[in-house]
């Protein structure tokens, strides 16, 4: 039996129903909205399995569900080698949002990531700590700054209302994921004109590390001759 994840609740959830419902697949709900069970319709061989976006890339990776459909974020957070461990078979076109870098609006002399690298050794030798950058998005986020050559920064770990650290003075930058901008403007803080990491949106993914038997394949060879898409080769 081939198990597609998909996210339990929210947009993703409903964009994904939407997105599988105007392709021949329809994905349905078995119980109530808190039993998280549910069944996909038009198609055999199918196991649905609902759980929260952010379990997907942990259970593509450990290999108990064959796909996954979560953002591409959230796979290159969590996975290191999620080129080796999953496959992406398709772009769902919702879901999108942009991981940057963003600094307080009154930092005028800093708009680029070079500015900010020169900020950060600035900073450390005037308060005699590393500049620290809030975010949750440690390992995109590390190798990024790596990548163009930001040194001297802290990063903290940042859950939730990211966007305020900055003006609760617990971080001086920050990382996040951003759809509109609003809310960065809200509090006072600007994207860096090169400082987008990653353009993300919902991928439906292929486990590498799942049981492929005759039954998945062919179950997968069916359900994407239906989604009208092509497996890569």
């Amino acid at each position: 039996m081939l198990k597609l994840g998909v996210p339990s609740k929210g947009r993703l959830n409903d964009a994904t129903f939407q997105w599988f419902g105007e392709r021949g697949v329809a994905l349905s709900l078995t119980g109530t909205d808190r039993e998280y069970a549910g069944k996909v319709n038009g198609i055999d061989g199918i196991q649905l399995v609902l759980m929260p976006a952010g379990e997907i890339p942990r259970e593509l990776h450990a290999g108990r569900i064959h796909l996954g459909v979560t953002g591409s974020d959230l796979v290159r957070e969590s996975l290191a080698n999620w080129k080796t461990e999953t496959e992406e078979l398709a772009k769902l076109g919702f879901g999108h949002a942009d991981l940057v870098i963003a600094v307080p609006r009154c930092w005028i002399d800093v708009d680029t990531l070079d500015d900010l690298d020169a900020a950060a050794a600035a900073f450390r030798w005037v308060h005699g700590h590393r500049l620290r950058i809030a975010t949750k998005f440690h390992r995109l986020v590390r190798e990024f700054l790596k990548e163009n050559g930001v040194a001297d920064y802290l990063l903290v770990d940042s859950q939730g209302a990211t966007e305020g650290t900055v003006r609760n003075l617990t971080a001086e930058a920050i990382a996040d994921i951003v759809s509109t901008g609003k809310t960065l403007q809200a509090n006072g803080l600007k994207i860096l004109s090169n400082g987008i990491i990653h353009k993300s949106q919902a991928i439906l993914f292929r486990s590498r590390r799942a049981g492929w038997g005759e039954m998945e394949t062919a179950t997968l060879e069916d359900l994407m001759s239906r989604l009208d898409s092509r497996l890569p080769e």
